[in-house]
């Protein structure tokens, strides 16, 4: 809502008329700020506050001042409870020969003892944790997302350094292993797919082929050394915060985006962000939301009809939709103002070719998860969250629509079943004894563990607060209320809590999750956005589980 305070006079300040609130000076700004704040010109927001750094105005429409909440030490607390029960019940299933498969359950690792190694990935994070919430705050936006890109990956990289970058991608069970059975006729391996996938390796069979056919075509480039292949993993893994941060920039403000690059760049994620091909379904997968973000809230209100609403209706507080304000309310403006504004906006949004564009974009990518990998299909909740959080036009709408069938439409031409693909899958997975060799019971708790792993302590501790305040906004929604100005932050978290919950309870990832669910489990790292800046000790306890993690454990990935 916008409002003005009205003019007054103070003992000290007499004479001067009160400035416009911050909401005020953010809202316009933040709302037009997807025409402009672009790639050279495109719709994806770069932009940035007046003058290059993050100005006093420049706030999220939420309020964190207040932080996690009380409940913050009851989450970790049951965080580590996850993670102690989890290890020690698979232990104890391991000795009685229950999980002959892992070898440290609930993770598909070994023990191991890895210190010196790993000294440069600590002086890495030792700079991090002072530097990245100050860069967070003052740089530009475009140079905030640049910072949030190289930094995952530089973060992703050293972690896997004393393993070796490319070492898990040449394993016999890879998709590199597979590529020659593709050899010059990717059309001809494409049709016969379902066929002849159970002699395929361990990962081909287990995904759909197009995993397969961009590193095929990768090679196909020139591009044969496995080096290659990891530079592609991490590059396009270590986008996912970039991606992540501009889409929670559009839906709960710059501040808060802010807040939350640090944690995004020091997740512990970044664990197999460098080793496996799963970090490249987390950047197609981050990048798809954004621009479906992107595309729905841009235009938020254009400046026309913006300045053709009278001015004692933007007093009284017409409302907007988009970055500064995705939920419309009940302001005491008159209706017909209400409709005219809203309804300009709308138009504006569905005539933006740009804005279209960038929904069909969204689209694709969208439409190409299912094909990347069949347990990125729960993961529709968050861009399904985005559009009832935004309610864009319906020309976005089908834009976004067109796109979701590109890819699928393509395989299917071309001879590939989807359903045919997840039932083989099933029938490799039954063969290979995966039920016996990992029993559901188990790894419905264990999964969990892993997901505490990834999340981090961080991460747990602001868990509660954004929750409740997203089911808050919820609640308003569903009343009509007025909207809970910082609850939007929690809707991308609930969606990836909801798509994993969804993957444990169905039995269908039974292990391996910490590759897995890396696509899920990077965006509840927003809600460390709660934490009060500069947060270093908190930042500092991701690391730290990250090198702990890497120290203790050797996994193949």
């Amino acid at each position: 809502m916008i409002s003005f305070s009205a003019p007054m006079r103070s003992p000290s300040r007499k004479g001067r008329s009160a400035r416009p609130s911050a909401d005020v000076e953010q809202a316009p700004r933040e709302a037009v700020a997807g025409p402009s704040g672009a790639l050279g010109g495109s719709a994806v927001e770069l932009d940035q506050a007046p003058g290059g750094s993050a100005a006093e105005g420049d706030r999220a429409p939420g309020r964190f001042d207040e932080g996690p909440g009380r409940h913050a030490r009851t989450a970790l607390v049951v965080w580590a409870g996850i993670i102690l029960v989890g290890f020690a019940v698979g232990a104890v299933l391991r000795a009685a020969g229950h999980l002959p498969v892992d070898r440290l359950p609930p993770l598909h690792a070994a023990p191991r003892l890895l210190l010196g190694p790993l000294l440069p990935a600590a002086v890495v994070a030792l700079v991090a944790v002072a530097v990245l919430p100050v860069a967070a705050r003052r740089l530009p936006w475009g140079a905030v997302l640049v910072v949030a890109w190289l930094g995952s990956a530089l973060w992703a990289a050293v972690l896997q350094l004393p393993d070796g970058l490319a070492r898990p991608l040449t394993a016999p069970t890879e998709y590199l292993a597979g590529l020659p059975a593709v050899g010059d006729d990717p059309l001809r391996w494409l049709r016969g797919f379902t066929r002849d996938m159970q002699a395929y390796p361990t990962h081909v069979k287990g995904h759909p082929p197009l995993p397969t056919l961009i590193l095929w075509g990768l090679r196909h480039a020139g591009l044969r050394d496995a080096g290659w292949a990891a530079a592609l993993v991490i590059v396009v893994g270590g986008s996912a915060s970039a991606a992540i941060a501009v889409t929670v920039r559009r839906l709960a403000g710059a501040e808060t985006a802010r807040r939350a690059v640090p944690f995004l760049v020091l997740a512990p994620t970044a664990l197999w962000v460098a080793t496996s091909v799963d970090a490249l379904f987390l950047g197609v997968a981050a990048w798809a939301v954004a621009f479906v973000t992107v595309a729905a809230t841009r235009p938020a209100v254009p400046p026309a009809a913006w300045s053709a609403a009278p001015p004692a209706a933007r007093a009284a507080g017409a409302p907007i939709t988009g970055a500064a304000r995705p939920l419309a309310t009940r302001p005491p403006g008159s209706p017909v103002v209400r409709s005219v504004v809203q309804s300009a906006a709308g138009r504006a949004a569905g005539q933006d070719g740009r804005g279209l564009a960038v929904a069909f974009a969204g689209g694709v990518l969208l439409g190409s998860l299912p094909y990347l990998s069949y347990g990125l299909l729960p993961l529709f909740a968050l861009p399904l969250a985005v559009l009832v959080l935004t309610r864009p036009p319906r020309p976005v709408l089908a834009a976004l629509a067109v796109g979701c069938v590109v890819v699928p439409a393509t395989c299917t031409v071309a001879g590939f079943s989807w359903f045919a693909g997840v039932a083989g899958t099933h029938a490799a997975w039954a063969v290979g004894g995966g039920a016996r060799a990992r029993p559901y019971a188990y790894f419905l708790l264990g999964d969990l563990s892993v997901l505490a792993l990834l999340v981090g302590p961080a991460t747990a501790a602001a868990l509660p607060a954004v929750l409740g305040r997203a089911v808050a906004l919820a609640r308003s929604m569903v009343r009509r209320t007025g909207p809970v100005d910082d609850g939007r932050l929690g809707w991308p978290v609930a969606a990836a809590l909801i798509g994993m919950v969804a993957l444990d309870l169905s039995g269908v990832t039974r292990g391996e999750v910490e590759r897995i669910w890396i696509p899920y489990a990077a965006w509840t790292t927003v809600a460390c956005a709660v934490h009060r800046p500069p947060a270093r000790t908190l930042l500092l306890a991701q690391a730290v589980t990250a090198l702990l993690i890497q120290a203790l454990v050797r996994s193949p990935w």
